[in-house]
């Protein structure tokens, strides 16, 4: 059974006292959730933060982002090193609006997932498809090109060691959700991808869904046979919102 896990992306959100409220006020319900995973994901300023109030909780931490460099001369990245300093857990790689506004290339991506994982951090590899691919019926192409690149770099014992997130580029704050059969069949197109190079791989990585989940479709979502969580945006940025879509999780543990 895969435990789900419900983490939530800050994108570029909130303030230090934000950030302050918006942990105490997860940690307050988070007790409560025994049969699922939960973690945050907040903008590198903030993650000192999340250590501090986050260390010796069940609640995980994580970045947005990582360089696919060790270390040098390269100014405005952040290495996995410096994530594992602050008590890193996971760490967002690909994620749609880095591959739209920061040109990343399936190949960086992968190059980023592999630091990450050599530095002992969890990777949440985001694939996903804009409308035009999906009208177009490119979904399954795009999301296979996508995860190629990381099977082709790490490995599919390299997939284990990680989580995806199938994310459609047209639900991500657009308030449009996939149904839940339209993000099942990718879901299950994706575990099916990965079991043709690892049956056993296939059926323990979580994938989880990353498109608009919110309090009242959470439920829905992860109820499907191979959804294993969400990774939340906007509702993550609001404590009781958050825990709702956690005890959905929960629910399904």
């Amino acid at each position: 059974m895969r435990r789900p896990l419900i983490a939530g992306n800050w994108k570029m959100n909130g303030s230090k006292a934000d950030s302050v409220d918006l942990l105490n006020g997860i940690l307050a319900g988070a007790a409560e959730i025994m049969r699922a995973d939960i973690a945050v994901c907040p903008p590198f300023p903030y993650l000192q933060i999340a250590e501090q109030a986050l260390g010796g909780s069940a609640v995980f931490w994580g970045a947005q982002d990582v360089s696919n460099e060790t270390s040098g001369a390269f100014t405005g990245q952040v290495s996995a090193q410096m994530l594992a300093d602050f008590g890193c857990h996971f760490v967002i790689v690909g994620h749609s609006e880095r591959r739209l506004f920061n040109a990343e290339s399936d190949d960086l991506v992968a190059r980023k997932y592999a630091q990450a994982m050599a530095h002992g951090l969890t990777p949440i590899l985001c694939v996903g498809e804009t409308l035009e691919e999906r009208e177009g019926g490119q979904t399954e192409a795009v999301v296979a090109r996508q995860l190629d690149a990381v099977l082709q770099t790490s490995g599919v014992d390299g997939i284990a060691k990680g989580v995806i997130a199938y994310e459609p580029v047209w639900a991500i704050g657009t308030g449009v959700t996939a149904t839940p059969a339209q993000a099942q069949d990718v879901h299950a197109f994706l575990r099916g991808r990965i079991a043709a190079q690892g049956q056993d791989v296939a059926t323990r990585v979580r994938i989880l869904y990353g498109g608009s989940m919110k309090p009242d479709n959470a439920q829905e979502l992860i109820g499907q046979a191979d959804i294993d969580g969400g990774l939340i945006g906007g509702a993550a940025l609001k404590a009781a919102d958050f825990l709702a879509i956690c005890r959905a999780g929960d629910q399904n543990g």
